[in-house]
Formats: C-alpha cells, sequence, structure tokens
C-alpha cells in the first residue's frame, strides 16, 4: 500500500516520524510547518522534492493555510492520509491566572487551524471515496488536570468533532481515527513552558515516556488496517503512567 500522506506540524515530534515512517514505506509526503529550515533538511533527508513537498505556513493563519491549500501541486493534491498534528499547549497557570492571548493561540491552532485544514481536504476524499483523517487529540481530552484548562478543552473538541465528522461521512469509505497519546517526549513541553528546556525535561526524568516514533507506527497500523474496519478513537499511555485519583482540597 502506498499513496499521498499530509502531516500537520511535522517539522518535529508526532510529524517529523510520522512523515519520516511513512516516507520509508513509499509514500509521497506533503509536509507543513513554521519554521522553513527544518522543511528543506526533512525533504532533503526524505528523497527530495519529487517524493515530498513542503509548505511553510503558520496554520492559525486562515489566509496562509488557504493559499497553501489551494497550491498544492497536482501531483501531491490527491490526499489520502491526512494526519492533522499541528498542536500546542502553553502555560500551566489555573484559568483566573492565565494569558488570554495563550489561550486564543491554543484556540487558532489546535481547533481553527484542524478545521482549516480537514475542510480543505476532505471533499476530495469523498470525491474518490477513500481516504483516513487521524486527528491527533490528546488524553487531556479525557481526563483534565490542574493547568489544563484551554487546552484540555481544545483536544475535547477534537474527540467530539472526530465523532461528528465520522457520523458525516457514514456511507463512504472515508475513515475518521481520533488518537489520544499520553506522556511522550518532544518539543511539546518545552514549548508549554515558554522555553525552559529543564523544566520540560523534568518531566519525563524517570518516567519512560512514549516516543514520537511509537506514535508514527500507531498512525501506521490504524490506516494500514483493511479497508472495511474503522479506529473511531483510540487512547494510548507509557506503562508508567494512569489516571489521577480525584482530588479533596480544602477550600479556603
Amino acid at each position: 500500500m502506498s499513496g499521498t500522506i499530509l502531516v500537520t506540524g511535522g517539522t518535529s515530534g508526532f510529524g517529523a516520524a510520522t512523515a519520516q515512517h511513512f516516507s520509508e514505506q513509499g509514500w509521497k509526503v506533503v509536509i507543513t510547518g513554521r519554521r522553513r529550515e527544518r522543511l528543506d533538511a526533512m525533504q532533503e533527508q526524505l528523497g527530495g522534492p519529487e517524493r515530498v513537498h513542503t509548505l511553510a505556513f503558520d496554520i492559525a493563519d486562515r489566509r496562509a493555510t488557504d493559499a497553501a491549500m489551494a497550491g498544492l501541486p497536482e501531483a501531491f493534491a490527491d490526499i489520502d492520509v491526512l494526519v492533522n498534528n499541528a498542536g500546542l499547549a502553553l502555560g500551566r497557570e489555573p484559568a483566573h491566572q492565565c494569558d488570554l492571548d495563550e489561550w486564543e493561540t491554543m484556540v487558532d491552532t489546535n481547533i481553527k487551524g484542524l478545521l482549516r485544514v480537514t475542510r480543505a481536504v476532505l471533499p476530495g476524499m469523498v470525491e474518490r471515496n477513500r481516504g483516513h483523517v487521524v486527528n491527533l487529540g490528546s488524553v487531556a481530552g479525557n481526563w483534565p488536570y490542574p493547568g489544563g484548562n484551554v487546552y484540555c478543552g481544545t483536544k475535547a473538541f477534537v474527540q467530539q468533532f472526530s465523532r461528528a465528522m465520522r457520523s458525516d461521512l457514514q456511507g463512504t469509505r472515508v475513515r475518521v481515527t481520533n488518537l489520544e497519546p499520553g506522556l511522550c517526549e518532544t518539543e511539546f513541553s518545552v514549548v508549554r513552558f515558554r522555553g525552559d528546556e529543564d523544566k520540560a525535561k523534568s518531566l519525563y526524568e524517570g518516567n519512560d515516556p512514549m516516543l514520537p516514533e511509537d506514535i508514527a507506527e500507531i498512525i501506521w497500523w490504524v490506516t494500514s488496517l483493511p479497508a472495511r474496519v474503522n479506529v473511531n478513537s483510540l487512547e494510548v499511555m507509557p506503562v508508567t503512567q494512569s489516571w489521577a485519583p480525584l482530588a479533596v482540597k480544602p477550600v479556603r
């Protein structure tokens, strides 16, 4: 099996690992990201412009996203698998102390960006009556935690949007999967803690987190299943992670 995959936020973490995995399996790859130098390096690494097409833009920018998606060259225009991976968390402050700009950035990226790319790609999948949309949700969409507030909310949206989209697509052969990873060592926490690498690293030390390659392997598996099978939702955690106990705390 081979085809064309589009991976948003593909310059690091889950996205980069997924682009590499599918490229190694003979797929053509479209990679989006904000960092042109990383996109250029990945294009060269994964086979050059005949095998890899890159798009440098901020997914939170509607005009830039629309232009990039409309400008896909013919050789890469028929997307078989869309991986909506671009997303971020910012801060861990409680809701009454958060930065409203950071809240809006998470909404613009995790929700609006995902919607824009999906809306651009989905009509072609329906017309061809094949395709697979893999949305990167999170365990945070199921299990809230202090300081998660808007990030948790965006991932709960991804879960419900994935389910509703699957309902809309009933009667077609287009598949939708909401993949919900737990603790995984990527740049995610560095971004969340605004560049504090030591603070980010402390989350992973001794916890044997998942790696981006693990998530890429899962994406490969769900998309490689027989066309009659749809994995609706899949939550994955490292063995060292589980659910938090219910909190009980005295009121001030």
